[in-house]
């Protein structure tokens, strides 16, 4: 991009538009700070946490897969992220918040100018329609992304820019492209999206060569750069995976293929019209029904939009693949072929927002065409989707259902009173929770033999599981999900289902709790911190030590001794 170029980009004043709104969505993480609402699933109960502890470990960069003590009393370095990824480093450099509110920022406006980058250059190229180019980003960037993926879903569109650009220009490609190819895996993850997104790359590229009969290498040393950057940046997943043989993850035991023909047509369909909690695009009641017109409108004036109807299908394709992975009919072949049952291959559905918002785009442009009421409906259109997803923005969400907010959930002030009340050193004994999330612990540097992580030594969870048999012998859903899934090495309570958050407000006691304390013991289990009061902990072995509360904190906990 020239001088020039960039200058016209600039003075767009409908970029600026898109720009406030989007510090305007943010706007919520600076003006409250700890006390701003965000997503607990998959977030605060998980990844913050293990960004805080490993930029607290001194375990940042090794070669080895060294064990971390804060977690099972010995989590394998490679379960958690890459000494290269880049949210990594914000957490090293900021307190957890601000290094979450940059993460959110970088997100947002890279998900706001990948999507016009791609939409003006590639898709649209109409700069009479900024309605469309600008209000598509602008809904783009405001999709209630998974937070930690940073780049993963949100940046594919710029990626696909810089691998359009490279593809078209070659070596004569503008030099922020090949910047932007360097930077963007170390924001993004690769076996979560990226792997997906450079074999339909590197296809492309297959396409053109078998369509050309020519080598376009800068295009192939592209997609070579950026896989190998990959590479280097995951190289402790690598060689735990497929060099170390004295690691067996959880993973080997996985079986996810347990739904029906019927769950998963079902599934497919929910997938189509809402999506996934991580990929969540707002499709269902504006984009679907606003592309199925512009097709009719299309035809009805003797067009074909071929690429608009080609998307929408492969959309469906992607929700049916996603569902169907699941099916109980792929389970014998994952049994006899181990990488199909400990690689997610439903995964290719990430895919799908940048789909629909390209798609949205080329509904719209039908729309633009049609007389001056199409403008006015495109108009329309991109507010109300805007509204829509603006008012998705995090702190109003959660909000809204009542989580509790940042400095709530973790409550430094009620876990500091607890650590001093038992008056050692965290690392010479360890805890388990009961209705609260374990990262809640880890978070205030207790050492936890619970966890929520994508892989640990399948060995542990056996042992783990003999502590909690008789509570899941009580819920055959709990055994289910603990035995076919187990990435939340939780102490699972029957008479609590998958809720994991027993506020002041909400804390029945257990009356009957069936773990075996014995087996805890020989985990090296000393303290329960249990949200709840337990009716019967003489009787298993458990001392009520105190009772902790503070006034901000949502949290009442009671502490147990292991005897």
């Amino acid at each position: 991009m020239s001088f020039k170029a960039f200058s016209n980009f600039m003075h767009n004043k409908w970029i600026w538009v898109g720009c406030l709104v989007l510090l305007a969505y943010l706007s919520p993480y600076v003006i409250y700070g700890e006390d701003v609402h965000i997503r607990v699933h998959d977030n605060m109960d998980s990844n913050i946490v293990w960004y805080k502890v490993l930029a607290e470990s001194g375990s940042i960069f090794t070669l080895t897969d060294e064990a971390l003590p804060y977690a099972i009393d010995g989590l394998p370095r490679s379960t958690l992220p890459s000494a290269f990824d880049a949210a990594l480093w914000l957490y090293v450099l900021f307190e957890p918040i601000t290094a979450y509110t940059i993460s959110q920022t970088i997100m947002r406006f890279a998900a706001f100018f990948g999507m016009y980058l791609l939409l003006t250059r590639f898709i649209v190229k109409k700069e009479t329609t900024p309605w469309i180019t600008v209000g598509v980003s602008l809904a783009f960037a405001m999709l209630p992304y998974w937070p930690s993926g940073v780049l993963s879903i949100a940046g594919i569109p710029l990626a696909l820019y810089v691998f359009l650009m490279i593809r078209k220009y070659r070596t004569e490609a503008p030099k922020h492209a090949w910047i932007l190819l360097f930077l963007i895996p170390f924001f993004a993850n690769f076996v979560l999206s990226f792997v997906f997104f450079l074999a339909i790359i590197g296809l492309l590229w297959l396409i053109d060569w078998i369509r050309t009969k020519k080598w376009n290498g800068a295009f192939f040393a592209a997609i070579a750069i950026m896989a190998g950057i990959f590479v280097m940046k995951d190289y402790l997943l690598i060689t735990s995976m497929f060099f170390d043989e004295s690691f067996t993850s959880h993973r080997e035991e996985l079986e996810l293929s347990g739904n029906t023909f019927e769950r998963s047509y079902e599934l497919a369909w929910e997938n189509f019209l809402y999506g996934h909690t991580h990929d969540e695009a707002v499709q269902a009641y504006i984009i679907i029904p606003v592309i199925l017109l512009a097709v009719l409108l299309a035809l009805f004036k003797s067009r074909q939009p071929k690429w608009l109807f080609t998307l929408f299908l492969v959309n469906l394709a992607l929700s049916f693949w996603y569902a169907f992975w699941y099916w109980e009919g792929w389970q014998p072949l994952k049994e006899s072929i181990s990488v199909l049952n400990t690689f997610n291959f439903a995964r290719i559905h990430f895919m799908d927002p940048p789909i629909w918002y390209i798609a949205f785009a080329l509904a719209l442009l039908i729309f633009w065409q049609w007389k001056r009421i199409g403008k006015v409906l495109v108009a329309v259109l991109i507010i109300w989707q805007s509204i829509l997803l603006f008012g998705q923005a995090e702190e109003f969400k959660y909000r809204e259902v009542n989580t509790p907010t940042f400095k709530e959930f973790y409550s430094e002030d009620l876990f500091t009173s607890i650590q001093n009340y038992i008056g050692e050193d965290p690392s010479d004994y360890r805890v388990v929770s009961i209705g609260l999330h374990p990262t809640i612990a880890q978070y205030n540097g207790f050492y936890t033999l619970d966890t929520y992580n994508n892989s640990f030594p399948l060995d542990y969870k056996h042992d783990f599981r003999e502590v909690i048999a008789g509570e899941l012998d009580k819920s055959p859903t709990l055994e289910n999900y603990f035995d076919t899934w187990g990435g939340r090495l939780y102490m699972y309570i029957a008479e609590h289902g998958k809720d994991y958050m027993y506020t002041k407000d909400k804390n029945k006691p257990i009356q009957e709790l069936a773990i075996d304390t014995e087996a805890l013991k020989e985990l090296g289990g000393d303290y329960i911190l249990s949200a709840v009061a337990i009716e019967n902990a003489e009787d298993i072995g458990l001392s009520l030590e105190e009772t902790f509360e503070d006034q901000d904190s949502p949290w009442e906990i009671h502490l147990y001794s292991v005897l």
